[in-house]
């Protein structure tokens, strides 16, 4: 096993704002993105972190910042490119940190599902449909859709996201800048997907972020992680059922066999839970990008 999990990072006298995941430090024109080793789970963050989890994401968009045809807004993953206090733990910042442009972020998550899995499923269920689009009878748990979809979201800092029509999200930022998301969304899944499949790997569903600079629309946050997106074995694919996982659903399931109610502090990971997950994380990162994880 590797160091213990970051929970939160410290860079003395910079402004931060900290997400679920992310400590966001504000140099000005520039952002430091330093992906701690955090997990959340149903909208709540766990106590218990990840070893080296933070540096699988920031290491696995940093390849799919490089091999994706999207503008984005990583500019270096070098850390001295920022003036750091002297004092800065370098050494704890190091492998999970992207110096970044800031941008307007666009306020609405953009979700595409290739897959009927997860809360799409237990919809399609109820009323054969997912996110109030649709879709043919007969489908089961983990069947390919026939289509894409396109599934918006709005961000919510606390408590759970909101699943909303392509309509609301016209509503909320314009319908060309809505169309504009969609398709790049839908285009940028549809290269991810690709490539993972050469390396065994389904990408069922994931989520995607936007910013504005310029006036330029650019790609921001994670992409195509195990945070961001449901990742299964294609050798061990069957429709009809739940999928065993590289992501996040593993501590879902095993959260599920607990009393938790989701609606109070969630308890903490046993050690065999936590390093497995950090397992199917590095796991996940080698097969991707065909190379050793560094911190191993």
């Amino acid at each position: 096993m590797s160091a213990a999990a970051l929970l939160e990072s410290s860079v003395e006298g910079i402004p931060v704002r900290r997400g679920k995941v992310r400590d966001i430090y504000d140099f000005g024109d520039r952002l430091l993105f330093v992906a701690s080793d955090r997990i959340s789970a149903f909208d709540w963050v766990l106590p218990t972190g990840i070893p080296d989890k933070g540096r699988v994401l920031t290491q696995l968009s940093h390849m799919w910042f490089d091999r994706l045809d999207v503008e984005h807004h990583l500019l270096s993953m070098q850390l001295d490119d920022l003036p750091l206090p002297e004092d800065a733990d370098l050494e704890a910042l190091e492998g999970r940190s992207m110096v970044v442009t800031k941008t307007n972020v666009v306020p609405v998550e953009c979700v595409v599902r290739g897959y009927l899995s997860g809360s799409g499923w237990k919809e399609y269920q109820r009323d054969q449909s997912v996110c109030g689009i649709a879709l043919p009878e007969g489908l089961t748990e983990s069947d390919r859709l026939p289509d894409l979809i396109f599934t918006p979201a709005t961000k919510a800092e606390e408590g759970h996201d909101i699943n909303i029509s392509f309509e609301q999200m016209i509503e909320i930022v314009g319908e060309d800048l809505s169309v504009q998301l969609r398709d790049l969304s839908l285009d940028i899944y549809r290269q991810g997907a690709e490539y993972a499949l050469t390396k065994g790997i389904i990408i069922a569903d994931t989520k995607f972020e936007f910013g504005i600079k310029d006036e330029q629309v650019l790609l921001i946050d994670e992409v195509l992680t195990p945070d961001s997106s449901r990742f299964w074995p294609q050798e061990l694919y069957q429709p009809g059922q739940g999928q065993p996982s590289f992501d996040k659903q593993f501590v879902r399931d095993w959260l599920e066999t607990t009393d938790w109610d989701k609606d109070s502090t969630p308890p903490g990971l046993p050690e065999d839970i936590v390093s497995q997950t950090r397992a199917k994380y590095i796991e996940a990162f080698e097969l991707l990008v065909g190379d050793a994880f560094a911190w191993a």
